[in-house]
């Protein structure tokens, strides 16, 4: 079945390479884990001004005018390996006439990845950035897991996902560029516990969109949840966070163990067979906490303990809903089990809406 890696608590978020669908890379870039596991890391510009800085990036405060968020440029040429490895989906960009980046905050931080809150000098506008290390990206063995998330990004236009900006490379990190949204929908859920069945057919409505889009595109997501919901200025939402998606052809079929663990369907957590209805159950699972204010299943240590808790749990969906949204939570719910395609679950929620 592979290696299991995941985070402990309530929103564990797991990735496995399964033996007949991880993401396996060649002997080239093995050689690299290799040779960067033994010599280490060394601490750039960013990571000094990290610690020089972090107290202030955590409250949000600016920083000073001079700080900014660049790397040394990248002249060598033949391009070095380390460089080619990550072309075409990261490209080098000399430091003139491109972003003059000043850091403002600290957004989020993750086990291989920071996301900054920036400002562009040139555009006087405000951005978020992911900085991942490159070394940290080989360790893992997660290179084309990276590309094929600016890949994806580069190919969505769609009003309710987080489209991709930029993305470049410099010498020790990967830099994905996105617009900045303030708040997301798990801290929402958070301050307000139960939304009112308006919102939660507002927020519905347009996640259904998102992922019908996805689909026909044949791309799944394959982490649907709260914290992976932005809300822009409006209200709306914005799908963001795509480094566990990939492409999958409609019939295809996907067996990596990924995701986060309370949202992540039966088919997922037993190492598959299963496609982009995994999604829809992701989103029932996201919605049945919006109606109720709770998980429909506690989380446990890891994926083996959750696929017992899931198989045996029979939740039920609150009677205090209104029969549409009734209907859509068990719509979501069994669409792995009886291959529904999303068309019926549109078609129901539009019913619901002209309730």
């Amino acid at each position: 079945m592979g290696t299991v890696s995941c985070r402990q608590g309530q929103h564990a978020r797991v990735v496995a390479s399964h033996k007949q669908g991880g993401n396996i890379q060649g002997p080239w870039v093995r050689g690299w884990k290799s040779l960067w596991s033994g010599v280490g890391t060394t601490r750039s510009g960013l990571e000094e001004l990290w610690g020089l800085r972090g107290h202030q990036c955590l409250h949000q405060e600016p920083l000073e005018p001079t700080r900014l968020l660049i790397e040394k440029p990248l002249s060598e040429w033949p391009v070095p390996q380390f460089v080619n490895l990550f072309l075409p989906e990261f490209p080098i960009r000399p430091l003139t006439g491109h972003h003059q980046l000043k850091i403002l905050g600290l957004v989020a931080k993750g086990s291989f990845g920071t996301v900054l809150k920036v400002l562009d000098c040139d555009q006087k506008a405000v951005f978020a950035v992911k900085v991942v290390s490159k070394v940290k990206v080989l360790q893992r063995d997660i290179l084309r897991q990276c590309k094929e998330e600016v890949s994806i990004q580069r190919q969505i236009n769609h009003p309710f996902v987080h489209g991709l900006g930029d993305s470049w490379q410099g010498k020790r990190h990967l830099f994905i560029m996105c617009s900045y949204c303030s708040t997301d929908l798990c801290s929402l859920w958070s301050s307000v516990g139960c939304l009112t069945e308006a919102s939660i057919r507002l927020f519905a409505a347009e996640l259904v969109l998102v992922l019908c889009y996805l689909h026909d595109l044949g791309i799944i997501h394959r982490d649907v949840k709260m914290e992976n919901i932005l809300l822009d200025e409006r209200g709306h939402v914005k799908l963001t966070d795509f480094g566990l998606s990939r492409h999958l052809p409609q019939g295809a079929r996907a067996y990596t163990i990924c995701g986060t663990l309370q949202y992540m369907a039966p088919e997922v957590l037993s190492g598959g067979p299963y496609n982009h209805a995994a999604d829809w159950w992701s989103l029932g699972v996201l919605l049945f906490c919006l109606a109720t204010g709770k998980f429909p299943v506690a989380a446990e240590r890891d994926h083996v303990a959750m696929l017992a808790s899931v198989t045996h749990y029979d939740s039920e969906v609150p009677a205090s809903l209104n029969q549409g949204l009734s209907l859509l939570l068990h719509e979501c719910r069994a669409c792995l089990g009886f291959c529904l395609s999303a068309p019926p679950l549109l078609a129901c929620f539009l019913s619901l809406k002209h309730k």
